[in-house]
């Protein structure tokens, strides 16, 4: 049982506000892995953003969600076209990443804007991050409006994909794993300049009860 007592827990319901600085969700719901997704638009113009709202969401068959707070880009293009890729966003990459963040138009390609590079995918179109250790190339599978208890839209699109290819660059594996360690990504943390980095001095192990 907690030693704490009411008074030493700060409750509230978001509904009426949480009454301190800042709203504190996605700092409790963190680190959160990069959804740095590239699309490439009907007209053929490729797009990369990061989400802070991404994860894998299941195995078999293995896919991956990203949401969108209104209907941007990467949104679109996803919708019409049927593809996106995601590629891991890495410490080594953390400032062309943020790059890639920035409002532009659609017709700007953000591969250029951060001075990256794209390397082709095999079985969809959206190119990847030629410097990224790891990507997953996704056909869509659903695409989902977000809506409150009370049936009002959040104005948040949810795009579920599934992995259909998967890159990893040689060097990361040990043994056959993946040494998510040494690739270093990086996560967002709860507030607009927070991020978190994986290294291999942060890993522990467990192992689940039989």
């Amino acid at each position: 049982m907690s030693d704490l007592h009411e008074n030493d827990v700060h409750f509230y319901e978001p509904a009426a506000g949480h009454r301190l600085p800042h709203d504190p969700f996605k700092a409790l719901v963190a680190p959160r892995p990069i959804g740095w997704i590239s699309t490439v638009s009907p007209d053929g113009v490729p797009n990369l953003a990061p989400y802070s709202y991404f994860n894998a969401v299941c195995d078999q068959p293995p896919m991956i969600v990203f949401s969108s707070q209104g209907r941007k880009h990467s949104l679109l293009n996803a919708e019409a076209t049927g593809e996106f890729v995601w590629s891991m966003a890495t410490r080594a990459l953390a400032a062309a990443m943020n790059a890639t963040s920035a409002t532009v138009p659609a017709e700007v390609d953000e591969f250029g804007l951060a001075g990256l590079a794209p390397a082709p995918s095999r079985l969809v179109e959206p190119p990847r991050v030629a410097a990224s250790p790891a990507a997953l190339e996704c056909r869509v599978v659903q695409i989902v409006e977000l809506k409150g208890v009370d049936g009002r839209s959040a104005d948040h699109w949810l795009t579920i994909g599934e992995v259909v290819g998967v890159h990893i660059e040689r060097a990361y594996l040990r043994d056959g794993l993946f040494d998510t360690g040494a690739a270093h990504p990086i996560m967002r943390g709860g507030y607009r300049d927070q991020y978190f980095e994986a290294v291999p001095e942060t890993l522990f192990r467990m192992t689940r009860p039989k």
